[in-house]
């Protein structure tokens, strides 16, 4: 579907980088589409893009030892405007005849750098900017052509420019929020070096994908995996635009979703909600309870929670009919986490990203949302008429609470995150929507510990409260909230949740760890 959409496109070539997904998410903020590609992809494949312009990734390697990540020179004479970021700086400058060294002195966090305004990365940018540098090595000459931009007292070519060729390049990371003004530097290389026009937008994302869909299809018949999340529900009010009563969408209780959630997502979706679909809901909570007693490894119940999902699917195909295509709302973090979108390590394998087994007769996947990152997904919502309250819902993970639950999954434990996770939210809810964090829950620990509860001791399970905000889901900074909310969230768990007698609060960031718990 997405080869018959055709748009101007910005490749971000991977080297390794931990921040490929953010650039490619800066991108898009300018209205611009934009793909993540490892450094292994072919010339040609590029090519076949016909991108607007390329972005070379940060990466952890050294470019001039052997067997760094590099790419074929050739990809400087297909008359592309080409931005290197960090690595990707230092690799411009090694391929096309700099030197890059080991730095005398390294560079890390926020620093000061004086850049020249008159350059066209720069403009309208202040003479002294803060932005965010990260290196051991430097670019100790330019490469033939190239002139200086931007310096620091300890770096004298953080940024570097071939006007002529429309090469350009940055020791520092324009796409992190450290560096204040990262998102007018790559305004300005879209814009003003690439000539984009910036046709990224929801409602001609939401128009196109309507026709492709309904091209695909024609008369076949959709079977949706429908988890009420909002990646699921956009997926099938986009379908459902499409084709209407050709789709059935299936609702999974699997056992690991949030209190009274089964309730709410049949009541939006059920012959009772505003959408002219066919609804079915599976009680499976039996089976996967079942399939997951003793697997403790987060890869192995998230393997087992897709294979018993794209199972259930099969066995309702079944009941159903002949149905020609499976519908699922993964979506761009999904592909690029599980190694699909660029070079850098699998973080985690999702449940839906990969295609379908082999053992299963479907005709054909169809992800629809697979290009956008989150916070597109809602905004696709909106344009679709989906209500606000379920648009803006916290994202929650497919294989549900089982990776909030650390160690085995079982019906208590289940039962105790979603009476802990109710209280949590109920009270962070409290708050004015300014000092609401974007993502709060709680886990379960699997560490048990003594405690006193009516002068009787205890030994029981231990709770994990998690707030952070963040504007991309790829990086989130602990949400410092109101002592009082989580004291009296954490009163209220010990007092009203069983078999818990301690509360936690996890103030790390992402990166290191990432925002579920496995």
């Amino acid at each position: 579907m997405e080869k018959k959409m055709k748009r101007e496109t910005v490749v971000v070539l991977d080297f390794g980088g931990q921040y490929n997904q953010l650039i490619a998410r800066r991108v898009r903020e300018c209205n611009v589409y934009c793909e993540i590609y490892s450094y292994k992809t072919g010339l040609e494949t590029i090519k076949a893009l016909q991108p607007k312009g390329i972005i070379f990734t940060g990466g952890p390697n050294s470019c001039y030892e052997p067997g760094a990540p590099t790419y074929v020179k050739e990809i400087f004479e297909l008359g592309v405007p080409i931005l290197g970021i960090c690595y990707g700086s230092q690799l411009m400058m090694h391929l096309l005849g700099g030197q890059v060294e080991k730095a005398p002195v390294r560079e890390y966090g926020k620093i000061e750098v004086t850049v020249n305004r008159d350059s066209k990365l720069f403009a309208d940018v202040s003479e002294k900017t803060i932005c965010w540098m990260s290196h051991n090595d430097y670019i100790s000459r330019l490469a033939p052509g190239f002139t200086v931009s931007a310096h620091t007292d300890n770096c004298p070519y953080a940024a570097m420019e071939n006007e002529e060729k429309q090469f350009y390049a940055t020791q520092f990371h324009p796409e992190v929020l450290h560096t204040q003004e990262g998102k007018k530097m790559l305004s300005n290389f879209v814009y003003k070096v690439c000539g984009c026009s910036g046709d990224w937008k929801m409602d001609s994302f939401v128009e196109e994908s309507i026709r492709a869909l309904r091209e695909e299809i024609g008369d076949g018949r959709v079977l949706c995996a429908l988890s009420g999340g909002v990646d699921s529900s956009v997926c099938a009010a986009l379908l459902a635009k499409a084709v209407g009563k050709q789709l059935t969408c299936v609702f999974v209780d699997h056992g690991l979703l949030r209190k009274n959630e089964r309730e709410q997502v049949c009541e939006v979706f059920g012959e009772n909600g505003d959408f002219d679909i066919h609804f079915i809901c599976v009680d499976a909570r039996d089976r996967f309870y079942s399939e997951l007693a003793g697997k403790r490894a987060p890869e192995r119940k998230r393997k087992v929670i897709g294979r018993e999902f794209i199972r259930v699917f099969e066995a309702e195909a079944k009941k159903i009919g002949m149905v020609d295509y499976l519908a699922q709302g993964t979506i761009y973090p999904d592909v690029v986490e599980s190694g699909l979108g660029g070079e850098s390590a699998t973080i985690k394998s999702h449940h839906n990203v990969g295609g379908l087994p082999k053992h299963v007769d479907f005709k054909e996947l169809i992800e629809p949302l697979r290009n956008l990152f989150k916070d597109e997904v809602r905004q696709a919502g909106r344009e679709l008429g989906l209500p606000e309250e379920l648009v803006s819902r916290q994202p929650f993970p497919g294989p549900g609470l089982a990776i909030r639950i650390i160690g085995e999954v079982t019906p208590e434990k289940v039962q105790i995150v979603q009476d802990a996770d109710a209280i949590w939210r109920e009270e962070v809810g409290k708050l004015p929507p300014a000092q609401r964090p974007s993502q709060y829950f709680a886990a379960l620990t699997n560490m048990k510990s003594v405690g006193v509860m009516g002068d009787e001791r205890t030994y029981d399970y231990a709770v994990a409260l998690r707030a952070v905000t963040t504007t991309d889901f790829m990086t989130a900074e602990v949400t410092l909230l109101p002592t009082e909310t989580i004291t009296t969230a954490a009163n209220r768990i010990v007092n009203e949740v069983k078999h818990v007698n301690r509360v936690m609060f996890d103030y790390t960031t992402k990166p290191p760890a990432t925002i579920e718990f496995e």
